[in-house]
């Protein structure tokens, strides 16, 4: 085999879980090879670099053996080199810790935290000055 169609071998070394979500990323993208953005029917060879955006991080492989067959998790890397940069990974973690701090307003359901202070700012606020106002009004004039 000389080439291979790159949404095969995405696939077969499994970088992606279906073909379709392969094909589905060149459509969209996010996979290019030396930074032109490609279509899931070229054709790939030995020695290329291909770059996989999946947001936050954009990873680099480098082709060593062409396969369009699906195989076991254990041979994959006598068919490619992860060659993504370490800054990538950094990204990576930094992302894994913020979690859900930076999230954006108005995705999702508000928190309890956000629930509580609405409702703080909705509610009537009593000023309570120590006066009981349970006496009589009476004329006092009568």
């Amino acid at each position: 085999m000389e080439e291979v169609r790159i949404d095969k071998w995405m696939w077969a070394t499994r970088i992606f879980k279906t073909r379709t979500i392969a094909v589905e990323a060149c459509k969209k993208g996010r996979i290019s090879v030396k930074g032109v953005t490609i279509k899931p029917s070229r054709m790939i060879k030995v020695g290329e670099v291909i770059e996989v955006r999946k947001p936050p991080v954009t990873y680099s492989f480098r082709v060593l053996g062409l396969i369009d067959k699906r195989v076991g998790a254990k041979l994959v890397p006598q068919f490619l080199e992860n060659v993504t940069p370490t800054e990538q990974y950094e990204i990576l973690e930094l992302s894994k810790i913020s979690g859900f701090v930076n999230r954006a307003k108005g995705l999702g359901r508000p928190t309890k935290k956000d629930r509580r202070n609405l409702e703080s700012f909705t509610e009537p606020t009593y000023i309570d000055d120590g006066f009981d106002f349970d006496f009589d009004f009476d004329d006092p004039d009568s």
